[in-house]
């Protein structure tokens, strides 16, 4: 009787080389995470990092939410809707805080600072402002890793947080300063846009990116007419390729812009202090030549505002007037439309976590990713970000020499 080979008897090694084994590998590698999301303490944030359905999938893929009660109540989330979806509700925010990654919108304030532990990970945004070289300070001093999610870029080189915020503020910008125009919120009572027989309302806007299409976007369906200013003539001509149209464009030159200034009915500016290496683009005496009762719109005044006469102010009185002109300046100007926000931002934060998870921590996913690691700017303690560390006199290290030591 003829003896039956099998596979396995037939090549002895075959066994070790089949794709179950490298799949268990990589099944070893994943690792459960446990990320905490406080309510905001900041009564002027209405935006919640992750919706219902995003805490569901990262539920079902293993890892582990603890939400704090009525985290996501002023976006119309309840409790109940998370804790259907596999999240835990806790009552203080103590409880929270003991989880190993913390994600919010808002940057700590300083009390929930001292909440932290040592080796814990907080992701939220990065505002700079007079208290942010104390926040610096104060999260180094509690040894944690640090990520501003506005920094962190995809494989594309983009910054899919910005992008989708961004594109939610040019719109909602747009929506602002119609109101601030309108007399019954104090303006001068012109209608942002314009209709046959009256001379259309001018928007000037100041950077061609995300928020700046989608703010041009906005004003040119209203029927007002539009002017462009950036640094870049190639971000201006993607502009006009991308809205299909051609519309007024210009670069920075100082009388360009002094002579469309004096005319503008609305600005809308996005250029950041670290783009214009800390100098802004529109500078007082350039404000006080401005129309009484004409409008400026500051998206980028959570990075030092690119307007001198810029103040930052909350959503419970968002707007002041200085030489005539009405400012509106609230960091978080999306959070105006709290629940679209969320939704946007949790669309990025769900896939993101998933694959740190994936990658088998948080600091596997730091040293793979090279995007991602550019949203560090704090690394167990050490200020990685020369341009935070110039600004506040902090020493700071590259994040890559570090990763190279880990």
């Amino acid at each position: 009787m003829g003896r039956i080979v099998t596979p396995t008897a037939q090549f002895p090694f075959t066994k070790g080389l089949m794709p179950q084994e490298e799949m268990l590998e990589l099944g070893k590698k994943s690792r459960k995470l446990v990320i905490g999301i406080p309510k905001e303490c900041n009564p002027s944030e209405s935006r919640i990092p992750l919706t219902p359905e995003a805490v569901e999938m990262l539920v079902a893929q293993g890892h582990e939410i603890i939400i704090e009660k009525d985290a996501g109540k002023k976006t119309h989330y309840s409790d109940q809707d998370y804790s259907e979806r596999g999240g835990f509700i806790v009552q203080t925010p103590q409880e929270v805080y003991k989880s190993e990654i913390i994600l919010k919108v808002s940057p700590l304030l300083l009390s929930e600072i001292e909440l932290l532990s040592e080796n814990q990970t907080v992701v939220s945004s990065l505002h700079l402002n007079s208290t942010a070289g104390q926040y610096l300070r104060n999260l180094m001093q509690k040894r944690v890793t640090a990520i501003a999610f506005e920094s962190i870029r995809d494989d594309d080189g983009a910054l899919p947080i910005v992008r989708a915020m961004s594109s939610i503020a040019g719109n909602t910008s747009v929506l602002v300063a119609a109101e601030y125009l309108s007399n019954v919120n104090g303006g001068k009572g012109v209608m942002l846009g314009g209709i046959s027989g009256i001379t259309p309302t001018e928007v000037v806007i100041l950077g061609a990116g995300t928020a700046g299409e989608f703010a041009a976007r906005a004003a040119l369906g209203l029927g007002a007419s539009v002017k462009v200013f950036d640094d870049s003539v190639k971000r201006l001509m993607d502009l006009q390729n991308i809205l299909g149209q051609r519309l007024y464009t210009s670069i920075f030159h100082p009388q360009v812009l002094e002579k469309v200034l004096r005319t503008a009915d609305v600005v809308i500016g996005n250029i950041t202090q670290e783009e214009t290496n800390g100098t802004y683009v529109v500078s007082e005496e350039l404000v006080k030549i401005m129309k009484k009762g004409s409008v400026i719109i500051d998206l980028s005044i959570d990075k030092g505002g690119c307007f001198e006469t810029s103040e930052i102010r909350e959503h419970s009185s968002p707007s002041f007037v200085k030489h005539g002109v009405i400012h509106y300046c609230v960091p978080n100007i999306t959070s105006r439309v709290a629940r679209t926000s969320s939704i946007a931002m949790s669309n990025v934060f769900a896939p993101l976590l998933a694959e740190v998870g994936q990658r088998g921590g948080l600091k596997q996913q730091v040293k793979d990713d090279p995007g991602f690691r550019q949203g560090i700017y704090i690394f167990n303690g050490i200020l990685t970000n020369s341009y935070l560390g110039g600004l506040y006199g902090i020493p700071s290290r590259d994040i890559n020499l570090l990763m190279a030591a880990f």
